[in-house]
């Protein structure tokens, strides 16, 4: 997994962080919920774009193996990480 040159971004409503990755030679947009950034990364509520951001750069290769998993799982299917895929099974 690599992560491409565009900048993660958190999106216009804010309720993700939307982000790129090279996987097995395809570019593929994902996006991580802010209530996963809150609950397994301790993004704090109140944290505004730059916070956000920071956390999710900090849990990158966290994130970035859970996306990986999910896309051999559901090659199909857009890459959205929510809650429930950092949740140990």
């Amino acid at each position: 997994m690599e992560v491409l040159d565009r900048a993660p971004a958190v999106s216009p409503d804010g309720h993700a962080v939307v982000f790129m990755l090279s996987i097995r030679g395809q570019e593929v947009e994902g996006a991580i919920a802010r209530d996963a950034l809150e609950e397994h990364f301790w993004l704090p509520r109140s944290a505004d774009a730059t916070r956000t951001l920071k956390t999710f750069e900090q849990g990158r290769n966290r994130s970035g193996a859970v996306a990986q998993i999910k896309l051999l799982a559901r090659p199909d299917e857009p890459l959205r990480l929510g809650v429930n895929d950092f949740v140990a099974r």
